[in-house]
């Protein structure tokens, strides 16, 4: 800062003041914040130095001499008998070490304790209790003075109207943070979309728009909750407990809600070691908080150690790295995932977000993009939290550049050139090429093998990864095309282990109809749906070239499913490699159905282990007899096929009364 001249200091310092305070009008008032929480903090950092080196400019109407913004108009207006003041915040470690340091110094002890508890990311609030009665509850406001908005606090549930207990005194200011859940506020969100209604950025927001309705109607309806974790005005200052983490206990008693989150910490090493502990699991909490409180614990302590002019002396707010930052969109460009799903990606200006330099953020899907209307050049709100994929949270209009274009979504996959497609009930675009798109490659591969599709043993995943980066396999057909060379040359691959996987190449040729059409993963065509279509058709090239009147005759076959298929055939791709395939030698056997009169029709559940054959062997045995194996048991059970270690399934039927049989007596009626 010294570097510049007084004069553009100053206008640097007219700067700050106008911009935080646009800034806090929009976040305590408006409930629309502007920026990410980094950005304000750096700003307000930045005023707090200049101020510092030129404590002349200081006025009372200054950012760092009060907290939040006006009071809203539509609300009476509460003055707080003991003012709302914010927390210092420490950023570092050594902020931290300096702050025990000044407090044994000021209180001139060796060691002091603290009381350690979260930071909630919600809206600070004041309940005002007369004699154990709710009878006023303030906003934090500008910290002198705040809104009255006790008809929506009285609607949310976990605030008592009345304290319990008899140790209450005449006059009790609780001091706390209304906030929402996690599950809540995306529930809220949800039903929010399905309605077509305006959804919230985040808890925070939602949770101050919320509490700030002038319709408390409304407000209850919103899954407001709360937590208490300090103390305002006080009658008789008797009752007052010796410290901190006694306070908390009593309102426990009372029924007040507190955070369960927080411990009595007796040194530095302890206080590092609970910010770790919380930081590890933050992205596990059900709530959002951006750092952890200290407060040093005794209250006559804190009395001596006092005030400065906006925040307590014995308090500290200690962050942690910030989980939103702004940044530019230069891209956007579309990622194929291994279903072949479409996702929009925004490739971004270099920023580090929660400790970790971000590149990229997911745009989720076509509607997310057209929702928040995200466009390359735009400054974008990214968000990041623990191993989630870091994802634009929103766009700050007002910095758009001129001439920018919507987001299109492409028409062909940018991996094979197959058509990219959407079903009407999907919100997913997802690529047709199936069989033969590099991106689905691998799973379509894993699909291929598994042990209900063509089942070869050994074809795992570290053995296909390693085919499908050396490019020895490009389509399940290439895998009929190997050879024992190379097997034998990869990863804990031996020459045994080659043989044995060549075998069981070999031995997938003769399969049945069913398994093979299982095995091509088409979308929505699961197991059963394959064995009705191999029923129907008799071929693979009839299926082919089936139509959607013709597929909707097949049992269980809708649009849904019928659209899927055409699609899949459609694809050039995906026939020549059907083509491939029985070229190699495949032999597609079509199973007749023995129908037996005493199973047709019936429902089997098979549970445990059997003597002489495997659960999905005797599942196939009951399906050509035309049963239906189901994978739970309810009263429309007709059999539960128990055998050696049978669990809850068989509990469940004898619950219900449904009959149990053993692998002999299916076998009876199978005759």
């Amino acid at each position: 800062m010294s570097s510049q001249s007084p004069v553009n200091l100053a206008d640097r310092y007219a700067y700050i003041q106008a911009e935080l305070a646009r800034l806090e009008h929009a976040y305590y008032v408006l409930d629309n914040p502007l920026l990410p929480d980094i950005e304000y903090d750096r700003l307000y950092r930045e005023l707090v130095e200049i101020e510092a080196s030129h404590p002349e400019w200081v006025t009372p109407e200054s950012l760092s001499q009060r907290v939040g913004g006006a009071a809203l108009k539509e609300f009476d207006s509460v003055i707080h008998e003991v003012p709302m003041l914010s927390l210092n915040n420490a950023f570092e470690d050594l902020d931290l070490i300096a702050f025990d340091r000044r407090c044994r110094e000021a209180l001139h002890i060796e060691k002091v304790t603290y009381a350690g508890e979260l930071k909630f990311d919600g809206l600070a609030i004041s309940l005002r209790y007369e004699d154990g009665s709710l009878v006023r509850a303030a906003t934090r406001g500008d910290g002198a003075s705040g809104e009255d908005v006790t008809a929506n606090i009285k609607t949310i549930r976990a605030i008592p109207l009345k304290l319990i207990g008899k140790n209450i005194p005449k006059v009790l200011e609780v001091r706390g943070e209304v906030f929402m859940y996690l599950h809540d506020f995306q529930r809220m969100n949800q039903q929010a979309a399905a309605l077509g209604e305006k959804e919230f950025a985040n808890p925070r927001n939602a949770a101050a728009g919320s509490l700030r309705q002038l319709d408390s109607k409304i407000t209850a309806k919103r899954p407001l909750s709360f937590f208490a974790y300090g103390l305002g005005a006080l009658e008789p200052q008797s009752w007052l407990p010796k410290t901190h983490e006694e306070l908390l206990n009593a309102y426990v008693e009372m029924g007040l809600p507190v955070c369960t989150e927080r411990r009595v910490l007796h040194s530095v090493a302890e206080i590092l070691a609970f910010y770790n502990e919380i930081g590890a699991k933050r992205d596990s909490l059900p709530y959002d908080i951006d750092g952890v409180v200290y407060k040093v614990n005794s209250f006559s302590e804190q009395t001596k150690l006092g005030f400065v002019s906006r925040a307590p002396r014995f308090a500290l707010a200690h962050k942690y790295p910030a989980q939103e930052a702004l940044t530019t969109v230069l891209g956007i460009d579309v990622q194929v995932g291994r279903t072949g799903a479409i996702t929009p990606v925004a490739r971004l200006a270099p920023v580090e977000v929660g400790g970790v330099t971000v590149t990229n953020a997911t745009l989720h899907n076509e509607d997310e993009v057209r929702r928040k209307d995200v466009r390359v050049g735009d400054t974008v709100s990214v968000r990041r939290a623990g191993d989630v994929i870091p994802e634009v949270v929103s766009v700050i209009k007002d910095r758009r550049p001129t001439n920018t274009a919507e987001f299109v979504m492409p028409t062909n996959c940018p991996v094979c050139d197959s058509h990219i497609e959407r079903l009407a009930d999907e919100s997913v675009a997802r690529c047709s090429g199936g069989l033969f798109c590099g991106a689905q490659r691998k799973q379509a591969l894993l699909h291929f093998a598994h042990r209900r599709a063509l089942d070869i043993e050994g074809l795992g995943e570290k053995i296909v990864d390693q085919l499908v980066d050396q490019n020895l396999v490009r389509t399940p057909a290439d895998l009929y095309r190997l050879g024992f060379t190379a097997l034998a040359n990869l990863d804990r691959m031996g020459d045994k282990s080659a043989d044995n996987l060549i075998a069981a190449i070999n031995q997938s040729r003769n399969t049945t109809l069913a398994r093979f059409i299982f095995a091509l993963g088409i979308r929505h065509v699961g197991e059963t749906t394959a064995k009705d279509l191999a029923n129907h058709y008799q071929s693979v090239h009839a299926l082919m070239d089936a139509n959607l009147e013709d597929l909707l005759t097949v049992k269980d076959v809708g649009p849904v499913v019928a659209d899927s298929i055409i699609s899949f055939m459609q694809e050039a791709h995906n026939r020549e490699v059907i083509e491939q395939l029985l070229a190699s030698g495949m032999q597609l056997a079509v199973e007749e159905k023995m129908i037996s009169a005493a199973i047709a029709g019936k429902t089997f559940v098979l549970t445990g282990t059997f003597p002489t054959m495997t659960r999905d062997e005797a599942k196939d045995l009951l399906e050509k007899a035309g049963a239906k194996v189901a994978g739970s048991v309810s009263k429309k059970t007709d059999y539960v096929v128990a055998g050696a270690d049978a669990g809850s399934k068989l509990t469940k039927a004898e619950e219900l009364g449904v009959p149990v049989i053993d692998e002999a007596a299916m076998l009876n009626l199978l005759k």
